[in-house]
């Protein structure tokens, strides 16, 4: 049988109170949804990061996206990146947490991040530079020599990743100066420092396999990542001529997308220009090198740049000689696993003494290296991201529903998940078959994941069970931190002794993995204990009064009675409804009808029928009848008579499980016993004879639904998941 036509079989089982709804999903069709044998498109992963450079800006991108995934992939997250303008909304339900890299506030990011922060998701800002302000950017030379309207888009985009950095929870970066800085602009801001991949250390290990023995010469090189650094070649210009001067074996290489100075082409045959290079052979280079230039002008910009030129050169054992600014001077111990400078005098010093001194250069970068190896690889880092990934998120509630059909039961469940959401908690839907992308529940609104196409990898702290058939998904997934089972009815009893399916409903009791029952009915909370030996945590059902406006029926005229319930369903006892009007008097007696799947048989007295009402009209129809016949003789929780009394109508029911936790005889509602027909008819003759009987039953009646208001029941739902 195909998914399609099961979800159809399954959903045409679904009854009022929707705890036998999709049914009819065998354990087969599960498991085949757990191990995923049908083509898989989509995946649900924890992290998405969406970076603002490409190809074009590969540096930042490779250190701030790649490697931070890294991290985190090393740590057992799930995670996947995408360019910013490829961005789209349908994303935001595939993942928990957002990672905006430099990226500016377009349009189409305002609302991803709008929406995000409605469901509780996490949006996060990583930046490693000071281009949130132009403040900042103004003090660089380069850009403040841009022509006029280039230096304006300039601007505007710096202004509007601040206005990003603003709208986001919180802030990732790089150093301790940028994080000063940005907390301007977000009060909370974490370090996370660049560190090298799994591939760096690969390519560093075999460059250094290949480093050659310069005896006879000493190679400086300086490494520009963009044409802004042609200052910081200026400042240890006067340095390097008089270097140049005095110690002819020295020979110096300047890469990347620096101006060679016209006071250093005097020294030509030893002073060599390198093109910009693509980063997987900079180990190679940086490795043919003995120092490692770093000079950086001291300005607040050049303070919050990273420490990687130093990170880069001690995993292929080059010296790095650096200006004593910023991350240099937080993470470089001098004379240790670095020379720092503070001035062209300590520069001087410092050249000619690793120049001279081979030994001395080479027990600093043993250092250098072994520091860096411990605390600078992805692989030994990560911890610290995850953590901060853990500490910071949200807590996340995971819905597994048959599908999205409402009925009583799956309305309890989205009730619930609005509770949670409204609490400050991120709550998906994820559904065994069901087309739908969102699940829009009264003023909430929830992502919707379809099993049958998508893959589940991302961690869950609360993953629930709503209906027999979902068990199992919670049952086998290894990421849930927590797994519950809400029991709203006996589902196996939905299942003459001869259906297969009766003997797998009623395994889903008997779960093989921890998993914590909880349930809306004291009736469930004792069969669970009694026949299936487990304990369950009960909170009470609510009602949405406001929806149900009482008025107080005179039973004046004609009476009308209204019968609810689906006749196809044997255990909603829908015949013996009809019986009672059948011995009631026709001329003084309106029936209406109300059944969700089934039409009236013919042998029915029906003046008026209702199929398939919306879920917002039901009221109107309770709020037009004076009487409602309730013969269930199985309910988990029973809604219609608590909504009948709550619009202040008069209730006759058959005790059962599913009411008898709300109802009281002659106290709220007529109570009479199940196939005792004239005692039904009695009960409602009296009642219209009684005004007494009437005033109580519509005062007691109001008192019960009124003490079942959702919001006189939320904390106890909510300290059933954890969440209070």
């Amino acid at each position: 049988m195909g998914t399609t036509s099961l979800a159809k079989k399954a959903f045409h089982t679904i009854r009022e109170d929707g705890i036998g709804g999709c049914v009819k999903k065998t354990n087969g069709y599960i498991k085949k949804q757990i191990k995923k044998r049908r083509r898989v498109e989509k995946i649900y992963k924890d992290v998405l990061f969406i970076s603002g450079c490409n190809e074009n800006l590969p540096h930042p991108w490779r250190y701030r996206v790649k490697h931070q995934r890294e991290q985190l992939e090393a740590m057992n997250y799930t995670t996947d990146e995408v360019y910013f303008p490829e961005l789209e909304l349908d994303a935001i339900r595939y993942y928990r947490s957002f990672v905006f890299f430099r990226c500016p506030e377009t349009e189409a990011i305002k609302e991803f991040v709008a929406l995000a922060k409605c469901l509780n998701k996490i949006v996060v800002y990583d930046i490693d530079d000071l281009v949130v302000d132009t403040k900042y950017t103004d003090q660089i030379k380069y850009v403040a020599s841009l022509p006029v309207e280039e230096k304006q888009a300039y601007d505007a985009n710096v202004m509007s990743m601040q206005s990003m950095l603003k709208s986001c929870d919180y802030a990732t970066t790089t150093t301790n100066c940028l994080k000063n800085e940005l907390e301007n602009y977000c009060p909370k801001v974490y370090i996370n420092r660049n560190v090298a991949s799994e591939e760096m250390i690969l390519l560093s290990e075999q460059a250094l396999k290949n480093k050659p023995d310069n005896k006879k010469v000493v190679k400086m090189g300086y490494f520009s990542g963009s044409i802004t650094h042609n200052a910081d070649v200026e400042l240890l210009l006067p340095v390097i001529i008089t270097i140049m001067n005095d110690y002819e074996n020295v020979e110096l290489y300047l890469m990347g997308e620096v101006d060679l100075p016209d006071e250093l082409k005097v020294f030509e045959a030893r002073v060599k220009k390198l093109p910009f290079s693509d980063w997987r052979k900079l180990p190679e280079i940086i490795a043919e090198m003995d120092i490692n230039l770093a000079p950086l002008e001291n300005t607040i910009f050049n303070e919050a740049k990273s420490e990687n030129k130093w990170m880069e050169a001690a995993l292929v054992k080059t010296v790095t000689v650096a200006s004593d600014v910023g991350a240099f001077h937080d993470c470089v111990e001098d004379e240790i696993t670095g020379i720092l400078c503070k001035d062209a005098k300590e520069w001087e010093d410092a050249l000619r003494k690793v120049i001279e001194d081979s030994e001395y250069r080479k027990k600093i970068v043993e250092n250098a290296y072994l520091k860096c190896k411990e605390n600078y690889t992805t692989f030994r880092t990560g911890l610290r991201l995850a953590k901060l990934y853990e500490e910071e998120k949200s807590t996340n509630y995971v819905f597994v529903l048959p599908g999205l059909e409402i009925s009583g039961g799956i309305k309890v469940a989205l009730r619930h998940a609005a509770m949670l959401q409204k609490k400050g908690n991120e709550v998906s839907i994820f559904t065994l078959d069901s087309n739908e992308k969102w699940c829009e529940f009264e003023d909430c609104r929830f992502p919707v994941i379809n099993l049958e196409d998508t893959t589940i990898a991302g961690k869950i702290d609360h993953m629930i069970a709503t209906m027999w058939t979902t068990v199992k998904v919670v049952e086998e997934y290894p990421y849930a931190v927590n797994k519950y089972y809400l029991v709203q009815n006996y589902e196996a009893g939905f299942y003459k002794e001869t259906d297969s399916l009766r003997i797998q409903a009623n395994q889903s009791y008997r779960p093989s993995t921890d998993v914590k029952f909880i349930t809306i009915s004291k009736w469930c909370q004792k069969w669970l204990e009694e026949e299936f030996g487990q304990t369950s945590v009960y909170a009470p059902n609510g009602l949405e009064i406001e929806r149900f406006p009482e008025h107080k029926r005179t039973l004046n005229g004609k009476i009308r009675i209204l019968v609810e319930g689906d006749c196809a369903v044997d255990y909603k006892n829908v015949d013996e409804s009809f019986e009672i009007i059948d011995r009631l008097d026709q001329e003084k007696y309106e029936v209406w009808y109300m059944s969700y799947n089934a039409e009236p048989k013919d042998k029915y007295r029906v003046d008026k029928f209702f199929n398939r009402v919306p879920y917002e009209k039901v009221p109107e129809i309770y709020a037009q009848c004076d009487i409602l016949i309730k013969t269930s003789l199985l309910e988990s929780f029973s809604y219609p008579p608590l909504e009948m009394m709550a619009t202040g109508g008069y209730v006759l029911a058959v005790p059962n499980g599913g009411n008898v936790e709300y109802l009281k005889d002659n106290e709220n509602c007529l109570l009479y016993k199940a196939g005792d027909i004239s005692q039904a008819c009695e009960k409602i003759e009296n009642l219209i004879a009684s005004e007494e009987l009437q005033q109580k039953l519509y005062l007691n009646g109001l008192k019960t639904a009124k003490e079942r208001a959702w919001e006189n029941v939320t904390d106890e739902i909510l300290e059933m998941y954890g969440a209070n």
